[in-house]
Protein backbone atom coordinates (compact mmCIF):
# COMPACT_ATOMS: atom_id res chain seq x y z
CA UNK A 1 0.00 0.00 0.00
CA UNK A 2 2.96 2.55 0.67
CA UNK A 3 4.75 1.99 -2.77
CA UNK A 4 1.25 2.72 -4.46
CA UNK A 5 0.81 5.39 -2.27
CA UNK A 6 4.23 6.79 -3.04
CA UNK A 7 3.68 5.94 -6.93
CA UNK A 8 0.94 8.39 -6.96
CA UNK A 9 2.48 11.19 -5.39
CA UNK A 10 5.11 10.70 -7.50
CA UNK A 11 2.77 10.78 -10.47
CA UNK A 12 0.99 13.31 -8.98
CA UNK A 13 4.39 15.38 -8.86
CA UNK A 14 4.89 14.83 -12.30
CA UNK A 15 1.93 15.75 -13.60
CA UNK A 16 1.94 18.53 -11.74
CA UNK A 17 5.18 20.14 -13.28
CA UNK A 18 3.34 19.24 -16.87
CA UNK A 19 0.60 21.02 -15.94
CA UNK A 20 1.35 24.51 -16.84
CA UNK A 21 1.55 25.58 -20.58
CA UNK A 22 1.51 28.85 -22.07
CA UNK A 23 -1.88 28.49 -23.06
CA UNK A 24 -3.06 28.05 -19.53
CA UNK A 25 -1.17 30.57 -17.61
CA UNK A 26 -2.21 33.22 -20.51
CA UNK A 27 -5.84 31.93 -19.76
CA UNK A 28 -5.07 32.38 -16.23
CA UNK A 29 -3.01 35.44 -16.35
CA UNK A 30 -5.37 37.80 -18.98
CA UNK A 31 -8.47 36.21 -17.32
CA UNK A 32 -7.47 37.53 -13.86
CA UNK A 33 -6.37 40.73 -15.36
CA UNK A 34 -9.59 41.98 -16.76
CA UNK A 35 -11.22 40.63 -13.96
CA UNK A 36 -9.79 40.25 -10.47
CA UNK A 37 -7.44 43.01 -10.64
CA UNK A 38 -10.26 45.48 -11.49
CA UNK A 39 -12.34 44.42 -8.28
CA UNK A 40 -8.93 44.91 -5.96
CA UNK A 41 -8.23 47.93 -7.87
CA UNK A 42 -11.75 49.33 -6.81
CA UNK A 43 -10.98 48.53 -3.16
CA UNK A 44 -8.59 51.00 -2.65
CA UNK A 45 -8.93 53.53 -5.38
CA UNK A 46 -11.29 55.84 -3.77
CA UNK A 47 -9.15 56.42 -0.69
CA UNK A 48 -6.34 58.66 -1.97
CA UNK A 49 -8.88 61.29 -4.40
CA UNK A 50 -11.35 60.83 -1.43
CA UNK A 51 -10.88 64.66 -0.50
CA UNK A 52 -10.53 65.88 -4.41
CA UNK A 53 -13.85 63.97 -5.00
CA UNK A 54 -15.60 65.69 -2.23
CA UNK A 55 -14.45 69.08 -3.11
CA UNK A 56 -15.78 68.18 -6.75
CA UNK A 57 -19.23 67.29 -5.35
CA UNK A 58 -19.01 71.14 -3.88
CA UNK A 59 -18.08 72.46 -6.64
CA UNK A 60 -20.80 70.49 -8.89
CA UNK A 61 -23.36 71.80 -6.04
CA UNK A 62 -22.57 75.19 -6.37
CA UNK A 63 -22.73 75.60 -9.66
CA UNK A 64 -25.99 74.21 -9.91
CA UNK A 65 -27.64 75.37 -6.94
CA UNK A 66 -25.45 78.49 -5.91
CA UNK A 67 -24.95 77.54 -2.36
CA UNK A 68 -22.35 75.23 -0.82
CA UNK A 69 -23.67 71.89 0.44
CA UNK A 70 -24.28 70.64 3.18
CA UNK A 71 -21.70 68.96 5.41
CA UNK A 72 -24.59 65.97 5.60
CA UNK A 73 -25.13 66.14 2.07
CA UNK A 74 -21.41 65.44 1.03
CA UNK A 75 -21.68 62.64 3.38
CA UNK A 76 -24.15 61.13 2.09
CA UNK A 77 -22.95 61.69 -1.90
CA UNK A 78 -19.87 59.97 -0.55
CA UNK A 79 -21.34 57.13 1.21
CA UNK A 80 -23.34 56.22 -1.51
CA UNK A 81 -20.51 56.36 -3.88
CA UNK A 82 -18.63 54.23 -1.32
CA UNK A 83 -21.19 51.60 -1.01
CA UNK A 84 -22.77 51.56 -4.23
CA UNK A 85 -19.89 49.15 -5.57
CA UNK A 86 -21.19 46.49 -3.26
CA UNK A 87 -24.92 46.87 -4.55
CA UNK A 88 -23.67 46.86 -8.42
CA UNK A 89 -21.57 43.39 -7.43
CA UNK A 90 -24.76 42.03 -5.94
CA UNK A 91 -26.37 42.26 -9.03
CA UNK A 92 -23.73 41.23 -10.77
CA UNK A 93 -23.67 38.11 -8.67
CA UNK A 94 -27.00 37.54 -9.73
CA UNK A 95 -27.03 37.43 -12.89
CA UNK A 96 -24.28 35.42 -13.66
CA UNK A 97 -25.85 31.78 -13.98
CA UNK A 98 -28.10 33.35 -16.95
CA UNK A 99 -24.76 35.31 -18.30
CA UNK A 100 -22.86 31.91 -18.46
CA UNK A 101 -25.43 29.47 -19.90
CA UNK A 102 -25.58 32.12 -22.80
CA UNK A 103 -22.39 33.06 -23.11
CA UNK A 104 -20.23 30.47 -21.57
CA UNK A 105 -17.14 31.03 -18.74
CA UNK A 106 -15.12 32.83 -21.71
CA UNK A 107 -17.97 34.88 -23.00
CA UNK A 108 -19.07 36.61 -19.97
CA UNK A 109 -15.60 37.38 -18.42
CA UNK A 110 -15.12 39.36 -22.67
CA UNK A 111 -18.76 40.67 -22.40
CA UNK A 112 -18.18 41.93 -18.93
CA UNK A 113 -15.54 44.10 -20.32
CA UNK A 114 -18.34 46.53 -21.82
CA UNK A 115 -18.81 47.66 -18.28
CA UNK A 116 -15.69 47.91 -17.39
CA UNK A 117 -15.07 50.54 -19.88
CA UNK A 118 -18.50 52.12 -19.80
CA UNK A 119 -17.21 52.86 -15.88
CA UNK A 120 -14.14 53.51 -17.03
CA UNK A 121 -15.54 56.62 -19.26
CA UNK A 122 -18.18 57.84 -16.58
CA UNK A 123 -16.19 58.03 -13.95
CA UNK A 124 -13.40 59.86 -15.68
CA UNK A 125 -15.46 62.27 -17.41
CA UNK A 126 -17.68 63.18 -14.53
CA UNK A 127 -15.86 66.24 -13.76
CA UNK A 128 -15.73 67.49 -17.38
CA UNK A 129 -19.49 66.78 -17.62
CA UNK A 130 -19.87 68.76 -14.65
CA UNK A 131 -22.04 65.42 -13.13
CA UNK A 132 -21.52 63.75 -9.65
CA UNK A 133 -24.34 61.38 -10.46
CA UNK A 134 -21.74 60.00 -13.40
CA UNK A 135 -19.48 59.18 -11.03
CA UNK A 136 -22.37 57.28 -8.44
CA UNK A 137 -23.39 55.22 -11.38
CA UNK A 138 -20.04 54.46 -12.53
CA UNK A 139 -19.41 52.64 -9.13
CA UNK A 140 -22.76 51.10 -9.48
CA UNK A 141 -21.46 49.61 -12.89
CA UNK A 142 -17.84 48.68 -12.29
CA UNK A 143 -19.63 47.04 -8.88
CA UNK A 144 -21.78 45.15 -11.41
CA UNK A 145 -18.40 44.39 -13.37
CA UNK A 146 -16.77 42.77 -9.97
CA UNK A 147 -20.25 40.91 -9.12
CA UNK A 148 -19.85 38.80 -12.29
CA UNK A 149 -15.90 38.87 -12.41
CA UNK A 150 -15.87 37.01 -8.88
CA UNK A 151 -18.05 33.94 -10.25
CA UNK A 152 -16.92 33.82 -13.67
CA UNK A 153 -13.30 33.70 -13.66
CA UNK A 154 -13.13 31.00 -10.64
CA UNK A 155 -15.51 28.75 -12.55
CA UNK A 156 -13.34 29.42 -15.36
CA UNK A 157 -9.71 28.81 -13.98
CA UNK A 158 -11.37 25.59 -11.95
CA UNK A 159 -12.75 24.21 -14.89
CA UNK A 160 -9.62 24.70 -17.41
CA UNK A 161 -6.67 23.54 -14.80
CA UNK A 162 -5.86 19.99 -14.38
CA UNK A 163 -6.48 18.86 -11.10
CA UNK A 164 -3.09 18.31 -10.00
CA UNK A 165 -2.09 22.13 -10.24
CA UNK A 166 -6.43 23.34 -9.53
CA UNK A 167 -5.55 25.23 -6.57
CA UNK A 168 -2.86 27.00 -7.94
CA UNK A 169 -4.38 28.43 -11.03
CA UNK A 170 -7.39 29.03 -8.91
CA UNK A 171 -4.87 31.10 -6.74
CA UNK A 172 -4.29 33.86 -9.50
CA UNK A 173 -7.75 35.31 -9.10
CA UNK A 174 -6.28 35.92 -5.37
CA UNK A 175 -2.94 37.01 -6.35
CA UNK A 176 -4.45 39.73 -8.64
CA UNK A 177 -6.81 41.22 -6.21
CA UNK A 178 -3.96 41.62 -4.13
CA UNK A 179 -2.43 43.26 -6.83
CA UNK A 180 -5.25 45.33 -8.19
CA UNK A 181 -5.31 46.96 -4.40
CA UNK A 182 -1.64 47.48 -4.14
CA UNK A 183 -1.76 48.86 -7.53
CA UNK A 184 -4.15 51.28 -6.48
CA UNK A 185 -2.81 52.54 -3.68
CA UNK A 186 0.64 53.42 -5.92
CA UNK A 187 -1.32 54.85 -8.26
CA UNK A 188 -3.40 56.83 -5.61
CA UNK A 189 0.42 58.69 -4.25
CA UNK A 190 0.73 62.36 -4.97
CA UNK A 191 3.00 61.92 -7.52
CA UNK A 192 1.35 59.93 -9.51
CA UNK A 193 -2.42 60.17 -9.76
CA UNK A 194 -3.33 61.35 -6.08
CA UNK A 195 -3.53 64.98 -6.64
CA UNK A 196 -6.18 67.69 -7.64
CA UNK A 197 -5.30 67.58 -11.17
CA UNK A 198 -5.06 64.14 -12.36
CA UNK A 199 -7.38 62.07 -9.73
CA UNK A 200 -10.18 61.27 -12.82
CA UNK A 201 -7.28 59.48 -14.45
CA UNK A 202 -7.29 57.27 -11.52
CA UNK A 203 -10.35 55.95 -13.17
CA UNK A 204 -9.45 56.53 -16.66
CA UNK A 205 -6.88 53.80 -15.99
CA UNK A 206 -9.99 50.72 -15.45
CA UNK A 207 -10.11 50.92 -19.08
CA UNK A 208 -6.84 49.39 -19.35
CA UNK A 209 -6.92 45.56 -17.84
CA UNK A 210 -10.28 45.69 -19.74
CA UNK A 211 -8.82 46.45 -23.22
CA UNK A 212 -6.13 44.02 -22.82
CA UNK A 213 -8.93 40.86 -21.41
CA UNK A 214 -10.36 41.79 -24.69
CA UNK A 215 -7.16 42.06 -26.99
CA UNK A 216 -6.14 38.20 -25.87
CA UNK A 217 -9.10 36.17 -24.21
CA UNK A 218 -10.72 35.52 -27.38
CA UNK A 219 -7.65 33.56 -29.18
CA UNK A 220 -7.80 31.51 -26.27
CA UNK A 221 -10.27 28.31 -25.64
CA UNK A 222 -13.79 28.07 -23.40
CA UNK A 223 -14.30 25.58 -20.74
CA UNK A 224 -13.65 22.28 -21.98
CA UNK A 225 -16.14 21.11 -19.64
CA UNK A 226 -18.48 23.80 -20.48
CA UNK A 227 -18.43 22.89 -24.08
CA UNK A 228 -18.63 19.20 -23.47
CA UNK A 229 -21.11 19.04 -21.03
CA UNK A 230 -23.27 21.54 -21.48
CA UNK A 231 -22.82 22.88 -25.19
CA UNK A 232 -22.26 18.98 -26.09
CA UNK A 233 -19.09 19.97 -28.87
CA UNK A 234 -16.64 17.11 -28.66
CA UNK A 235 -14.60 18.49 -31.59
CA UNK A 236 -13.84 21.95 -29.68
CA UNK A 237 -13.66 20.59 -26.47
CA UNK A 238 -11.25 18.40 -28.10
CA UNK A 239 -9.26 21.01 -29.28
CA UNK A 240 -9.47 23.25 -25.93
CA UNK A 241 -8.51 20.05 -23.43
CA UNK A 242 -5.43 20.03 -25.94
CA UNK A 243 -4.42 23.49 -25.88
CA UNK A 244 -4.60 23.63 -22.13
CA UNK A 245 -2.85 20.44 -21.65
CA UNK A 246 -0.83 21.04 -24.64
CA UNK A 247 -0.93 17.20 -25.91
CA UNK A 248 -2.86 15.60 -28.58
CA UNK A 249 -3.98 12.62 -27.06
CA UNK A 250 -6.75 14.04 -24.59
CA UNK A 251 -9.26 10.87 -24.89
CA UNK A 252 -8.62 9.83 -21.52
CA UNK A 253 -9.79 13.45 -20.35
CA UNK A 254 -12.66 13.69 -22.87
CA UNK A 255 -13.71 10.06 -21.19
CA UNK A 256 -13.55 11.24 -17.89
CA UNK A 257 -15.77 14.04 -18.21
CA UNK A 258 -18.52 11.80 -20.13
CA UNK A 259 -18.18 9.97 -16.96
CA UNK A 260 -18.90 12.80 -14.95
CA UNK A 261 -21.39 13.89 -17.01
CA UNK A 262 -23.23 10.13 -16.53
CA UNK A 263 -22.17 9.87 -12.47
CA UNK A 264 -24.80 13.12 -11.90
CA UNK A 265 -28.32 12.90 -11.56
CA UNK A 266 -28.93 15.61 -14.09
CA UNK A 267 -27.10 17.53 -16.79
CA UNK A 268 -29.27 20.46 -17.02
CA UNK A 269 -27.86 23.49 -15.13
CA UNK A 270 -30.25 24.07 -11.73
CA UNK A 271 -31.58 27.04 -10.02
CA UNK A 272 -30.48 27.99 -6.37
CA UNK A 273 -34.02 27.30 -5.30
CA UNK A 274 -33.22 23.46 -6.19
CA UNK A 275 -30.01 23.06 -5.27
CA UNK A 276 -31.69 23.98 -1.65
CA UNK A 277 -34.07 21.53 -1.65
CA UNK A 278 -31.46 19.11 -2.66
CA UNK A 279 -30.28 16.94 0.33
CA UNK A 280 -27.13 15.59 -1.59
CA UNK A 281 -25.50 18.80 -1.64
CA UNK A 282 -27.07 20.25 1.34
CA UNK A 283 -23.49 20.62 3.52
CA UNK A 284 -21.42 21.89 0.44
CA UNK A 285 -24.09 24.51 0.61
CA UNK A 286 -23.66 25.20 3.74
CA UNK A 287 -19.94 24.85 3.55
CA UNK A 288 -19.86 27.58 1.00
CA UNK A 289 -21.59 29.95 2.75
CA UNK A 290 -19.78 29.42 5.78
CA UNK A 291 -16.16 30.43 4.19
CA UNK A 292 -17.97 33.08 1.96
CA UNK A 293 -19.33 34.85 5.20
CA UNK A 294 -16.27 34.57 7.14
CA UNK A 295 -14.74 35.85 3.74
CA UNK A 296 -16.05 39.43 4.16
CA UNK A 297 -16.79 39.77 8.19
CA UNK A 298 -13.46 38.10 9.59
CA UNK A 299 -12.52 41.35 9.78
CA UNK A 300 -10.01 43.02 7.05
CA UNK A 301 -11.99 45.20 5.31
CA UNK A 302 -12.66 46.45 9.30
CA UNK A 303 -8.48 47.22 9.53
CA UNK A 304 -8.77 49.89 7.11
CA UNK A 305 -10.62 52.31 9.28
CA UNK A 306 -7.72 51.96 12.01
CA UNK A 307 -4.40 52.38 10.03
CA UNK A 308 -4.40 55.76 9.36
CA UNK A 309 -4.92 56.33 13.01
CA UNK A 310 -2.46 53.81 14.29
CA UNK A 311 -0.07 55.30 11.83
CA UNK A 312 -0.15 59.11 12.97
CA UNK A 313 0.00 57.37 16.80
CA UNK A 314 3.32 55.89 15.58
CA UNK A 315 4.73 59.18 15.04
CA UNK A 316 4.60 58.74 10.90
CA UNK A 317 4.01 62.30 9.53
CA UNK A 318 0.91 62.92 7.66
CA UNK A 319 3.15 63.21 4.11
CA UNK A 320 4.64 59.69 4.92
CA UNK A 321 1.28 57.59 5.37
CA UNK A 322 0.34 56.95 1.65
CA UNK A 323 4.18 55.61 1.29
CA UNK A 324 3.45 53.78 4.41
CA UNK A 325 0.43 51.76 3.60
CA UNK A 326 2.44 50.63 0.96
CA UNK A 327 3.73 48.48 2.98
CA UNK A 328 -0.18 46.90 3.56
CA UNK A 329 -0.54 46.50 -0.19
CA UNK A 330 2.75 44.33 -0.51
CA UNK A 331 2.17 42.19 2.72
CA UNK A 332 -0.98 41.07 0.85
CA UNK A 333 0.40 40.29 -2.73
CA UNK A 334 3.51 38.74 -1.35
CA UNK A 335 1.02 36.07 0.61
CA UNK A 336 -1.04 35.26 -2.34
CA UNK A 337 1.79 34.40 -4.48
CA UNK A 338 3.43 32.62 -1.59
CA UNK A 339 0.09 30.53 -0.90
CA UNK A 340 -0.39 29.64 -4.74
CA UNK A 341 3.09 27.88 -4.60
CA UNK A 342 1.98 26.01 -1.18
CA UNK A 343 -1.58 25.25 -1.65
CA UNK A 344 -1.02 21.87 -4.30
CA UNK A 345 1.33 20.71 -1.43
CA UNK A 346 -0.27 21.82 2.04
CA UNK A 347 -3.63 21.39 0.47
CA UNK A 348 -6.91 23.77 0.90
CA UNK A 349 -8.20 22.86 4.30
CA UNK A 350 -4.82 23.47 6.35
CA UNK A 351 -4.49 27.01 4.86
CA UNK A 352 -8.23 28.47 5.63
CA UNK A 353 -7.53 26.93 9.56
CA UNK A 354 -3.86 27.86 9.92
CA UNK A 355 -5.43 31.55 8.02
CA UNK A 356 -8.13 31.81 10.33
CA UNK A 357 -6.76 30.73 13.38
CA UNK A 358 -3.62 33.52 12.68
CA UNK A 359 -5.80 36.07 12.25
CA UNK A 360 -7.57 35.33 15.76
CA UNK A 361 -4.49 35.28 17.30
CA UNK A 362 -3.12 38.26 15.55
CA UNK A 363 -6.63 40.54 16.21
CA UNK A 364 -5.73 39.75 20.08
CA UNK A 365 -2.80 40.92 19.87
CA UNK A 366 -3.79 44.12 18.17
CA UNK A 367 -6.55 44.88 20.79
CA UNK A 368 -4.34 44.27 23.63
CA UNK A 369 -1.13 46.67 21.81
CA UNK A 370 -4.16 49.16 21.23
CA UNK A 371 -5.16 49.24 24.69
CA UNK A 372 -1.69 49.71 25.74
CA UNK A 373 -0.19 52.37 23.10
CA UNK A 374 -1.83 54.99 25.29
CA UNK A 375 0.48 54.19 28.06
CA UNK A 376 3.85 53.00 25.89
CA UNK A 377 4.52 55.21 22.64
CA UNK A 378 6.65 52.12 21.69
CA UNK A 379 3.29 49.77 21.32
CA UNK A 380 2.04 51.84 18.33
CA UNK A 381 4.79 49.77 16.44
CA UNK A 382 3.67 47.20 17.41
CA UNK A 383 0.13 47.51 16.37
CA UNK A 384 1.69 48.05 12.89
CA UNK A 385 2.98 44.80 12.90
CA UNK A 386 -0.26 43.03 14.08
CA UNK A 387 -1.89 45.19 11.21
CA UNK A 388 0.63 43.38 8.90
CA UNK A 389 0.43 39.77 10.51
CA UNK A 390 -2.97 40.12 9.94
CA UNK A 391 -3.29 40.79 6.85
CA UNK A 392 -0.51 38.33 5.87
CA UNK A 393 -2.69 35.86 7.89
CA UNK A 394 -5.58 36.33 5.46
CA UNK A 395 -3.89 35.84 1.93
CA UNK A 396 -2.10 32.65 2.83
CA UNK A 397 -5.62 31.30 2.84
CA UNK A 398 -9.28 32.96 3.44
CA UNK A 399 -8.00 35.54 1.18
CA UNK A 400 -8.49 33.03 -1.82
CA UNK A 401 -9.20 29.25 -1.26
CA UNK A 402 -13.16 30.60 -0.61
CA UNK A 403 -13.93 30.85 -4.41
CA UNK A 404 -11.57 27.73 -5.44
CA UNK A 405 -13.73 25.75 -3.10
CA UNK A 406 -16.93 27.02 -4.53
CA UNK A 407 -16.21 25.74 -8.29
CA UNK A 408 -14.48 22.49 -6.05
CA UNK A 409 -17.93 21.42 -4.54
CA UNK A 410 -20.06 21.43 -6.97
CA UNK A 411 -20.65 19.38 -10.07
CA UNK A 412 -21.09 20.90 -13.55
CA UNK A 413 -25.20 21.58 -13.35
CA UNK A 414 -25.02 22.68 -10.01
CA UNK A 415 -22.00 24.70 -10.43
CA UNK A 416 -23.69 27.77 -11.57
CA UNK A 417 -26.04 28.22 -8.95
CA UNK A 418 -23.54 27.14 -6.24
CA UNK A 419 -21.88 30.70 -7.70
CA UNK A 420 -24.71 33.05 -7.81
CA UNK A 421 -25.23 31.81 -3.86
CA UNK A 422 -21.74 32.55 -2.69
CA UNK A 423 -21.82 35.57 -4.44
CA UNK A 424 -25.03 37.22 -2.71
CA UNK A 425 -23.65 35.93 0.86
CA UNK A 426 -19.97 37.93 -0.45
CA UNK A 427 -21.65 41.05 -1.27
CA UNK A 428 -24.78 40.74 1.48
CA UNK A 429 -21.40 40.23 3.84
CA UNK A 430 -19.36 42.87 2.35
CA UNK A 431 -21.87 45.70 2.91
CA UNK A 432 -22.86 44.55 6.44
CA UNK A 433 -19.53 45.01 7.53
CA UNK A 434 -19.37 48.71 5.89
CA UNK A 435 -22.66 49.27 7.18
CA UNK A 436 -22.56 47.84 10.89
CA UNK A 437 -18.60 48.23 11.78
CA UNK A 438 -18.10 51.98 12.22
CA UNK A 439 -21.79 51.45 14.96
CA UNK A 440 -19.43 48.56 16.64
CA UNK A 441 -16.07 50.56 16.71
CA UNK A 442 -18.28 53.20 18.46
CA UNK A 443 -19.39 51.31 20.67
CA UNK A 444 -16.30 49.08 21.63
CA UNK A 445 -13.78 50.89 20.75
CA UNK A 446 -10.43 49.27 20.59
CA UNK A 447 -12.11 46.10 21.81
CA UNK A 448 -14.30 45.80 18.33
CA UNK A 449 -11.78 43.74 16.62
CA UNK A 450 -12.35 40.88 19.55
CA UNK A 451 -16.03 40.22 17.24
CA UNK A 452 -13.88 39.13 14.75
CA UNK A 453 -12.05 36.75 16.52
CA UNK A 454 -14.69 34.98 17.71
CA UNK A 455 -15.88 34.54 13.33
CA UNK A 456 -12.41 33.53 12.69
CA UNK A 457 -12.08 31.04 15.54
CA UNK A 458 -16.26 29.87 14.88
CA UNK A 459 -14.79 29.62 10.76
CA UNK A 460 -11.79 27.70 11.39
CA UNK A 461 -13.60 25.43 13.94
CA UNK A 462 -16.22 24.70 11.26
CA UNK A 463 -14.01 24.11 8.62
CA UNK A 464 -11.42 21.37 10.74
CA UNK A 465 -14.74 18.97 11.70
CA UNK A 466 -16.48 19.27 8.35
CA UNK A 467 -14.75 20.17 5.11
CA UNK A 468 -12.78 17.31 3.63
CA UNK A 469 -9.26 17.97 1.41
CA UNK A 470 -10.19 18.28 -1.74
CA UNK A 471 -6.42 18.74 -3.49
CA UNK A 472 -5.90 16.10 -6.59
CA UNK A 473 -9.17 15.33 -6.33
CA UNK A 474 -11.58 15.03 -9.40
CA UNK A 475 -14.91 16.70 -8.38
CA UNK A 476 -17.16 13.32 -8.69
CA UNK A 477 -14.44 12.39 -5.58
CA UNK A 478 -14.76 15.50 -3.88
CA UNK A 479 -18.72 14.82 -4.39
CA UNK A 480 -18.66 11.47 -2.96
CA UNK A 481 -16.25 12.67 0.13
CA UNK A 482 -19.69 14.78 1.26
CA UNK A 483 -21.94 11.35 0.74
CA UNK A 484 -21.67 10.48 4.18
CA UNK A 485 -22.33 13.87 6.07
CA UNK A 486 -25.26 14.33 3.67
CA UNK A 487 -26.64 10.86 4.68
CA UNK A 488 -27.52 9.82 1.10
CA UNK A 489 -26.74 6.75 -0.40
CA UNK A 490 -23.95 6.43 -3.19
CA UNK A 491 -24.68 6.04 -7.08
CA UNK A 492 -23.02 2.94 -6.75
CA UNK A 493 -23.20 2.01 -11.26
CA UNK A 494 -22.12 5.76 -11.91
CA UNK A 495 -19.18 5.75 -8.97
CA UNK A 496 -17.93 2.24 -10.44
CA UNK A 497 -18.09 3.88 -14.05
CA UNK A 498 -15.97 6.89 -13.12
CA UNK A 499 -13.47 4.73 -10.82
CA UNK A 500 -13.12 2.26 -13.77
CA UNK A 501 -12.36 5.47 -15.97
CA UNK A 502 -9.66 6.93 -13.43
CA UNK A 503 -7.86 3.58 -12.72
CA UNK A 504 -7.75 2.45 -16.51
CA UNK A 505 -3.95 1.06 -16.92
CA UNK A 506 -2.73 -0.47 -19.52
CA UNK A 507 -1.93 -4.45 -19.01
CA UNK A 508 -5.55 -4.45 -17.41
CA UNK A 509 -7.90 -7.28 -17.81
CA UNK A 510 -9.92 -5.01 -20.50
CA UNK A 511 -6.86 -4.85 -22.56
CA UNK A 512 -6.12 -8.63 -21.66
CA UNK A 513 -9.24 -9.03 -23.51
CA UNK A 514 -8.88 -7.44 -26.75
CA UNK A 515 -11.45 -4.62 -25.91
CA UNK A 516 -8.53 -2.54 -26.75
CA UNK A 517 -4.88 -3.59 -28.16
CA UNK A 518 -3.68 -0.22 -28.84
CA UNK A 519 -3.34 0.89 -26.06
CA UNK A 520 -0.96 3.47 -24.40
CA UNK A 521 -0.37 4.41 -20.73
CA UNK A 522 -2.81 7.76 -20.36
CA UNK A 523 -2.94 9.66 -17.33
CA UNK A 524 -6.00 11.65 -16.78
CA UNK A 525 -4.85 15.37 -15.85
CA UNK A 526 -9.13 16.33 -15.00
Amino acid sequence: MGKIEEDNNNKASRSSQKGLTPCLISAAFFGALGSSFLYGYNLSVVNAPAIYIKAFYNKTWMERYEEPIGTETVTLLWSLTVSIFAIGGLVGALVVPFLIKVFGRKGTLLLNNVNAIIAALLMALGETAGSFEMLIIGRFIIGLDSGVALSALPMYLGEISPRQIRGSIGQFNSIFICLGVFTGQVLGLPEIFGQVSRWNFLFAFLAVPAVLQLCVLPFLPESPRFLLMERRDQARAEQAFQAFLGKKDVSQEIEEVHAESRAQNTVVAVSPVDLFRNRGVRWQIITVVVTMACYQLCGLNAIWYYTNGIFSEAGFGKELIPYITLSTGGIETLAAIVSGLVIERVGRKPLLIFGFSAMAFFFTLLTIFLNLQDRFTWMSYLSFVSILAVIASFCSGPGGIPFILTGELFEQSYRAAAFMIAGTINWLSNFAVGLLFPFIQEALQTYAFLVFVVICLAGAIYLFFILPETKNKTFVEISKSFARINKVSEDDKANREMEDVLSFKPGSKQEANGTDNNVVEIESSF
